[in-house]
């Protein structure tokens, strides 16, 4: 099934972004997964302050990844988001049906920044 992960952490350092999205596609790779495609938002502002692992945020570093796995895998790297303290959240939807009529017309996320 064709999944979209938004995940944001804790802005300052892009190493540690760059750590949790290959933390993440080699989860989703190990589980015989593919990987559709990655971009790197940037740093925003959050809608409202958020307090996770005992700080309060204000901004955070977003990222999107598309990938292609089974349900099993998807959870599994929710669970290790979840667990992860430079996460300040992240969120994960199935795109399609599953039926390869619709999940062929979703090409690589385009995204624009004004």
């Amino acid at each position: 099934m064709l999944y979209e992960l938004i995940g944001i952490v804790r802005p300052g350092n892009l190493a540690e972004v760059k750590e949790i999205v290959l933390t993440a596609g080699q989860l989703i790779l190990q589980q015989k997964g593919v990987i559709r495609g990655i971009s790197n938002w940037g740093v925003f502002l959050l809608p409202k302050a958020t307090s996770v692992h005992q700080m309060r945020h204000h901004s955070g570093h977003y990222f999107a990844m598309r990938f292609d796995s089974s349900v099993q895998t998807q959870q599994a790297v929710r669970n290790m988001l979840a667990l992860d303290p430079r996460m300040i959240r992240h969120a994960s939807v199935k795109l399609g049906n599953g039926k390869l009529g619709t999940t062929s017309r979703f090409g690589a996320p385009e995204w624009t920044t004004t």
